[in-house]
């Protein structure tokens, strides 16, 4: 069990997502982030689990065939996509995303930069990003506008850098809210 590595990690994490929705405005949202993996279900998984070099999550699912910290995790958290999968509107057999308030697209984005940065260290680039989402095109169960808006965030900040895309997000994406 590697209880401190695993908080440390997770408070990084949190505090690097703050930041981040601070320096656009969501400062709600900054502070309440990921709150649910201090909770026991969530905190014990990680140090069970704990690698230093990606999601916990992910060995767990490998050990056991799934996640109970994930199942936990997705269900409290508005800023991930699962979050929002429901029954289709269209055909009531079939999942979708449903669309995803502007605000959780934002601290989805401030997620995966912060996940990013702490996974791979001094590796990080502000491409690295945008690589992951392109590497899970095809599985995700998003609704086509939210992953645009996602897409779009991470594609200007591998061009453009954090301070031009969070300006950008603060000025134009979140303008009004």
């Amino acid at each position: 069990m590697k209880i401190w590595q695993h908080f440390c990690t997770i408070t990084s994490h949190k505090f690097l997502v703050m930041k981040g929705c601070f320096q656009v405005g969501l400062y709600k949202q900054g502070l309440m982030h990921d709150l649910s993996k201090y909770t026991l279900t969530e905190f014990c998984v990680g140090c069970k689990y704990y690698q230093g070099t990606r999601s916990p999550n992910n060995a767990q699912r490998e050990d056991i065939g799934y996640s109970s910290a994930w199942l936990h995790h997705k269900g409290r958290n508005k800023h991930h996509y699962e979050y929002w999968i429901d029954y289709s509107m269209e055909d009531d057999k079939i999942l979708a995303g449903m669309k995803m308030p502007e605000k959780y697209v934002v601290e989805m984005f401030m997620d995966r930069i912060a996940a990013s940065k702490i996974y791979m260290g001094e590796t990080y680039t502000n491409q690295a990003p945008l690589a992951y989402f392109e590497r899970g095109r095809g599985y995700y169960v998003i609704h086509p506008e939210t992953e645009r808006l996602l897409e779009g965030m991470l594609r200007m900040l591998a061009d453009k850098g954090e301070k031009r895309t969070f300006s950008y997000i603060r000025k134009r994406i979140l303008k009004n809210k």
